[in-house]
This record gives structure tokens, C-alpha cells and sequence, in this order.
């Protein structure tokens, strides 16, 4: 274990933005995740779990507390199981199921962060969500003292959420268990639209995983999606809002307001979300009311590539992100009457 203090936050976070933390320890064990976590409820000290810092927005003060970073490494496969130490790097992890043709989260390439932060978040892209293959997580229960093993029925997932996501101070994953598909190589059924068109087939279909996931990368780097310390539109939590999911009647005055700005004849993206709900697009949202690619004039903007993405040009403080985040989101709601929520955590601050 070590341990340093007044340490940077910044180069932990894919934002690069935040201040320092009183006390930052960074544990290569489960048994040492688990001693300070159990050091830090004792004593009563504020406590900030950092994994692969994708999905946060630390205050420009830093955090007056203990920041634990998990470093634990551990990949395990037997058979078309899969056990990821909470530390593994995610995108590695991915490469390494394809590599050994297997199925089932090749369509999740890429993705910035470590395996432990994936059930919180529900993470997902390109038709494809963690959900969809964790069988069980292993966490440490800070209420109970216990290490549990939490089975996917048990873990509430729902779109970017679960029950990790829903009481934050409780758990602290520590493994995360899938159950993949040995398909001989080949890729789960495609659902995602433009990853079907990349490759020349139809939803449904299936192609060889590393195809799939040769794909995925590509169309994930045209959207500054893939980390890249030389490219500053990857400076980012990557989806920086979520997609809206609107009732039944809020479908229809949202559907309202777009055709009186913009037409009667304008359909914006709608898709199923259980229960009579309708999920809309974020990015859809944020073009159609005028925040365009490259959006904004300081240090912290838009992504030249995707909509939403908000960016660090290298010289931003965290309240210039927030600054451009609440101009979005309220743009946004004064255009369309939807609400957006933003995807990272925030620490110390809040939109």
C-alpha cells in the first residue's frame, strides 16, 4: 500500500481537473481496499473511491479526506467465465475475452475506466451493457463490515444505474463476475444500428468479435471516445449528460416543443424504454439547441467530434467545466423542456 499526501487528484481523472486530496492511498489488494476503507469509517474521515478516474469531476479544492485509489489487479477465465479484479483496466479486459473468442462485451471496446466502476454505472455502448453478463459482484459491505457477493438479480440495474450507483457509501466493489458466449469466435448478435452499418451487415447479425471490436474502436476514436493524451477532445468523461427518458406525457410536450422550433416534420430519436417510456437522445438534444461541436470560447468546450463530450482545451479549471455543463443543460431545458442529467460523479461540487 502506499500513501502520499496533498496529493494531485488531477492526474488520476481523465478530465485532468481537480484539486488535491488531504491523504491519497492507493491499494494493489482486496485486503488492502478493504483496511482502508475500514481505517477511514472508524475514524470518521471523508472517503473518495477512485478507480480509473473516467467518471469523475473533482472540485477545483480538491477532497478533505482520504482518496483511495484501487489498483487491484486479477483476470480469471475458466471457460466462458470471467472474474476481473476491481482495479483491472476495462478496455484491456475487453481485448483479452476477444482475444480468446469469447462474446458478449466485445461491443464495450474501449471504454475508459476500470472493471470495478462497470456495475456501478450499468456501463454500456454500442448496444451492448454490463448487465447483460455480470452474474455476480463481490463487495465490501461498509455498513455490515462483511465482504458479500451480490447476484445480478440483486444488483437493480437499470439504464447507467444500479444499486451501487443508488446508495454510494455502502459498497465498495472488489470483483465483478461475468458469464460470456463461446460462438467460435463470433460477436453477440449486433443491436446497435450504426455498428451493423460499419461492418455491412444487419442488426441482428453476428461477426467475427474482433471485427466487431476493430469496429467499435474506430467509430468510438472518430467520436474522441478512445483516451489519447495527445488529443484533447478525449480530455473528457466521455457521455457527459445521459440520454433523457421521458414518460408518455413528457414525450409529448418535449414533442411539442420541437416541432415549434423546428417543424412539425422533424423526428428526433425515440427508443423503447419499458414500462411505456421513451428514451430520446442527449446528444440529438444538445445539437438541436444550438451547443454545436466545438461549442464555447474558454478553456473548457465541446468536443470537435462529439456533442457530448464536454473537453478540457488543457488549461480548464474544474468550475469552467461546470460553467459550460450548466450553460448546456440549461440551454437545453429553455429549448426543449428536458431536464439533462450529467453521468459523472461529481466530488465537492455540483451542477
Amino acid at each position: 500500500m502506499q500513501e502520499r499526501h496533498d496529493a494531485p487528484l488531477a492526474p488520476l481523472t481523465t478530465f485532468r481537473l481537480g484539486g488535491p486530496a488531504t491523504r491519497l492511498i492507493t491499494a494493489v489488494t482486496d485486503a488492502e481496499v478493504i483496511d482502508a476503507v475500514r481505517e477511514a469509517d472508524e475514524t470518521g474521515t471523508p472517503l473518495l473511491i477512485i478507480g480509473g478516474g473516467s467518471n469523475l469531476v473533482i472540485s477545483d479544492k480538491g477532497f478533505e479526506g482520504t482518496a483511495l485509489r484501487i489498483a487491484t489487479t486479477g483476470f480469471a477465465l475458466d471457460g466462458t467465465r470471467l472474474e476481473l479484479a476491481a482495479g483491472e483496466n476495462w478496455s484491456d479486459a475487453v481485448a483479452r475475452t476477444v482475444e480468446a473468442g469469447l462474446a458478449g462485451i466485445e461491443c464495450m471496446a474501449g471504454i475508459p475506466g476500470s472493471a470495478g466502476a462497470t456495475p456501478i454505472q450499468n456501463v454500456g455502448a454500442y448496444g451492448q451493457e454490463v448487465a447483460s453478463t455480470i452474474t455476480e459482484v463481490v463487495a465490501y459491505d461498509r455498513h455490515t463490515g462483511d465482504t458479500v457477493t451480490i447476484p445480478n438479480a440483486d444488483c437493480a440495474f437499470s439504464y447507467r444505474h444500479s444499486r451501487f450507483k443508488e446508495d454510494p457509501t455502502r459498497y465498495v466493489v472488489l470483483r465483478v463476475r461475468f458469464e460470456l458466449e463461446d460462438a467460435g469466435g463470433m460477436s453477440a448478435p449486433l443491436k446497435y444500428p450504426e455498428t451493423a452499418r460499419a461492418l455491412g451487415v444487419e442488426a441482428g447479425d453476428r461477426v467475427p468479435a474482433a471485427a466487431a471490436r476493430e469496429t467499435v474502436l474506430r467509430l468510438r476514436a472518430g467520436k474522441g471516445m478512445v483516451l489519447d493524451a495527445e488529443d484533447h477532445d478525449t480530455w473528457s468523461a466521455g457521455s457527459f449528460f445521459t440520454n433523457p427518458i421521458l414518460t408518455a406525457a413528457e414525450h409529448t410536450a418535449f414533442m411539442a416543443r420541437v416541432a415549434e422550433r423546428l417543424g412539425a416534420d422533424v423526428a428526433p430519436p425515440a427508443f423503447p424504454a419499458g414500462d411505456g417510456l421513451i428514451k430520446t437522445s442527449a446528444a440529438w438534444l444538445i445539437d438541436k439547441a444550438g451547443f454545436t461541436k466545438g461549442y464555447g470560447s474558454g478553456a473548457a468546450r465541446i468536443s470537435t467530434k462529439h456533442t457530448l463530450a464536454l473537453t478540457n482545451r488543457g488549461r480548464a479549471t474544474t468550475e469552467d467545466l461546470l460553467a459550460l455543463a450548466r450553460e448546456v443543460r440549461d440551454g437545453v431545458h429553455e429549448a426543449f423542456g428536458v431536464t439533462l442529467v450529467n453521468e459523472p460523479v461529481t466530488v465537492g461540487v455540483s451542477l
